[in-house]
């Protein structure tokens, strides 16, 4: 079976030249030169010495209503700090070597199905992501594997490939290669290529949201009948939200949706951080098949609790 990704349109773009940046010593001196109240010189000093963006907006959102007249300069004087902090850390970036910039998690547990399978067993997962100026790669791996008396009673195997070309703030191009082997759900081999548009549409410290969209191409080979090739449409989402500094949940799902066989899957996860990079995950997963294999059903969900190890 030969198979390849949609090709991914590649644009040039000319990029602009930076003015030098302020650094926190210019960030003091534009203080003194503004000639604001000591109170609040010492609170934005406080703030942006912290690194805190959020709270050098609110300093500058409550300055500008007690001291009017030093409101423009305030506003001036925050600008050009995270400019000067945006311009730093992309510099760190493009310096940094290919491994300096690769981060992820690794996770260990058990789990209870439900469905083709109704077992306990173990399940292993680490994903991988590498976040630079233009280019994103994720990578994901996942195994699950029972064995009772002597007799396997779940294999399921997962490698996904995904990367992304950022030609915006928001918005990126995809491609998306993904093998998947369950035997118990009827197939040895099933392999996903996808490419398309991609749109962060929530980006912010607490709170993400990105959504993917476009067409795939799916090979199929069942265990008991002839295998397939088809077209299909693919979409996901990807959300996170930080609830607090240690506890944050996740709800990732995908489709892809062809004439044969379309198939929907999707994990819910609450991750509680323990201690240093310790944190334990509980989650939820589903698949769903709309037309599975003779004598499958055709959605299996699978419960775990899992230690997860932050790198």
């Amino acid at each position: 079976m030969r198979a390849s990704l949609f090709a991914l349109p590649l644009l040039i773009a000319a990029t602009p030249a930076f003015a030098v940046p302020m650094d926190d010593d210019d960030s003091t001196a534009a203080l003194e030169a503004a000639n604001v109240s000591p109170a609040l010189k010492a609170m934005l000093e406080a703030a942006m010495e912290s690194g805190n963006e959020n709270d050098v907006a609110v300093i500058v959102k409550y300055a500008r209503a007690a001291d009017p007249e030093s409101a423009d300069k305030l506003v001036k004087i925050a600008a050009d700090w995270r400019d000067s902090r945006l311009k730093k850390a992309q510099a760190k970036i493009r310096s940094a070597d290919f491994f300096a910039l690769v981060k992820g998690h690794a996770e260990l547990g058990g789990y209870v199905t439900t469905g083709n399978t109704e077992n306990v067993g173990i399940a292993a997962a680490m994903e991988l992501k590498r976040d630079g100026l233009d280019w994103r790669h994720k990578l994901r791996v996942q195994a699950d594997y029972q064995e009772s008396l002597g007799i396997t009673t779940r294999e399921r195997y997962l490698a996904a490939y995904e990367p992304n070309w950022k030609f915006d703030d928001r918005a990126y191009l995809y491609g998306a290669a993904q093998y998947e082997s369950d035997r118990f759900s009827g197939f040895s081999d099933r392999v996903s290529l996808s490419s398309g548009i991609g749109y962060s549409a929530i980006k912010s410290p607490a709170v993400k949201l990105d959504l993917e969209v476009g067409p795939a191409f799916r090979y199929t080979r069942f265990i008991a009948q002839p295998a397939e090739s088809n077209a299909a449409a693919r979409g996901s989402l990807d959300f996170g939200w930080k609830i607090t500094r240690g506890i944050s949940v996740t709800q990732n799902a995908s489709a892809y949706l062809q004439n044969a066989n379309s198939t929907v899957s999707s994990k819910s996860a609450l991750l509680t951080k323990l201690f240093g990079p310790l944190s334990a995950q509980f989650s939820y997963s589903l698949q769903y098949e709309s037309t599975p294999a003779i004598g499958r059903k055709s959605t299996d969900s699978t419960s775990r609790a899992a230690l997860v190890v932050d790198f």
